[in-house]
């Protein structure tokens, strides 16, 4: 038998039949058919070595970006001066990577310099945890580790590769990442690992709003989010990044409503409880209560006056302030706006309900409700009222085709302005209670509440 290289394993691969599987797996076959030593590399390895399926796949050889180029003409350099090319076929793309070292980083977050390696060790010694310092030939199934990245994967340990600190002044982003890692596989944040994201803790804050705001989504999005803000609190991560959220800590609430305790508790509790969630409902469950520790009072009993329209402003800015887009805002904003809406859903009028019942996305308003009324007093008798509802009105109640338009005041002889907008809407509450169903009863109700043009409004 071939002696093998030393930190070379075998691992049994399943097979995986995804597009970019297939096209990493090609690039490989084809850079070592022209002479070149090519792996998988970094988090699908992990992955597959953890039996699961890899959301990407990135390859590392010790060809350099201009014969990477060579061998796929349609390669993109992505980043020629860190050696980075990115090979994309059926919709499929792959990141190409030249071995390299780095030099001195000055801005916490990429090297002045690179220089190109065709030794992978030296490669692997620059990356962030040994857990993704992982190499891995997909035709013969061997694992080059030169980290100790297996030994960690199997005790479940997060741990920076060589010393922590170093790692974390190169890129104050790994400190994020090694909370997302440890909160996403349930891991542990090794001992020294741990110290130095604690002592570097405000670095962080040199780093950009969007490189931050990804780190956060995945954290929120990936599974155990609880976990992950519970490391980000304990880390001093979380008061420099969203000091909004650390603000609820200790922020107490009436316990007849609030049984499980503190704004903080109560908000880990919800994003517990989350399942799968989209971003923005995991967003508004992060958000939904953010300002309460603004507007905390004691009267009779705790109170928090107006609290969903404050936190419905602060989300706006924390948001803008993370550059997510308008689209993500405006339905975080009205999540947070419209949670306290639910305590009156049963003595609304039919058009105010029906409003709200066709909020866009408004399985993500009901979600955060139940998740708020589960983690809480427990009382899901509004949630139930409105599903309810939702299963027994058509949709084509909740917004019915309008029985008159503009163009119908108009020619009734209205002058277009600003009360159009009222006159309109009155016709379309009348509508959504019952009490109009055709355009001749809404004419009907239109000359009894509004005069002709030149006379006065109806009290009607």
């Amino acid at each position: 038998m071939a002696t093998r290289p030393p930190g070379y394993f075998t691992i049994i691969l399943v097979v995986d039949t995804t597009v970019a599987a297939g096209l990493a797996r090609r690039i490989i076959g084809r850079l070592k058919a022209a002479g070149h030593q090519a792996y998988l590399v970094g988090g699908c390895v992990r992955d597959l070595l953890l039996g699961q399926e890899p959301q990407d796949y990135d390859v590392a050889t010790e060809a350099r970006p201009e014969e990477v180029v060579c061998l796929f003409p349609e390669a993109q350099l992505v980043g020629a001066h860190f050696g980075v090319a990115l090979v994309r076929d059926g919709g499929a793309e792959v990141q190409v990577a030249t071995f390299r070292t780095d030099h001195a980083y000055s801005d916490g977050r990429r090297p002045e310099a690179v220089e190109f390696q065709t030794d992978p060790r030296q490669d692997v010694l620059r990356r962030d945890f040994t857990i993704n310092g992982l190499l891995l030939d997909p035709e013969s199934g061997e694992v080059l580790d030169y980290v100790g990245g297996r030994q960690d994967l199997e005790a479940g340990l997060v741990r920076a590769i060589g010393d922590p600190e170093a790692r974390f002044q190169e890129d104050h982003l790994r400190m994020l990442r090694a909370v997302r890692f440890a909160a996403r596989f349930g891991f542990e944040i090794e001992e020294r690992t741990w110290a130095a994201i604690r002592l570097l803790h405000a670095s962080i804050r040199r780093i950009s709003s969007e490189r931050i705001r990804d780190e956060i989504v995945r954290i929120l999005t990936e599974g155990s989010a609880r976990r992950g803000f519970e490391l980000l609190d304990a880390s001093g991560l979380l008061v420099e990044i969203l000091p909004e959220v650390a603000a609820m800590k200790g922020v107490e609430q009436p316990p007849e409503f609030h049984p499980e305790g503190d704004v903080w508790t109560h908000t880990l509790m919800m994003l517990n409880g989350m399942r799968s969630p989209t971003l923005t409902l995991a967003l508004g469950v992060l958000l939904h209560d953010v300002g309460k520790p603004g507007t905390f009072r004691v009267a009779d009993r705790i109170r928090f006056d107006e609290h969903a329209e404050t936190g419905a402003w602060m989300a706006a800015r924390i948001l803008t302030r993370l550059r997510f887009s308008g689209e993500v805002i405006r339905q975080v904003e009205a999540l947070v706006v419209n949670h306290l809406r639910f305590k009156d859903v049963t003595r609304m009028r039919q058009s105010t309900l029906k409003r709200f019942l066709r909020a866009e996305r408004f399985e993500e308003h009901l979600e955060l409700h139940r998740l708020d009324c589960v983690m809480s007093h427990g009382m899901l008798a509004n949630y139930e009222f409105l599903k309810k509802k939702l299963e027994e009105v058509p949709k084509e109640e909740l917004k019915p085709k309008p029985l008159l338009t503009g163009a119908d005041l108009i020619a009734a002889g209205y002058t277009p302005g600003p009360p159009f907008g009222r006159i309109l809407r009155a016709l379309e509450d009348a509508q959504l209670e019952g009490q109009i169903h055709s355009r001749e009863e809404g004419l009907a109700l239109l000359r009894a509440r509004f005069l002709p043009p030149g006379g006065e409004e109806s009290a009607a």
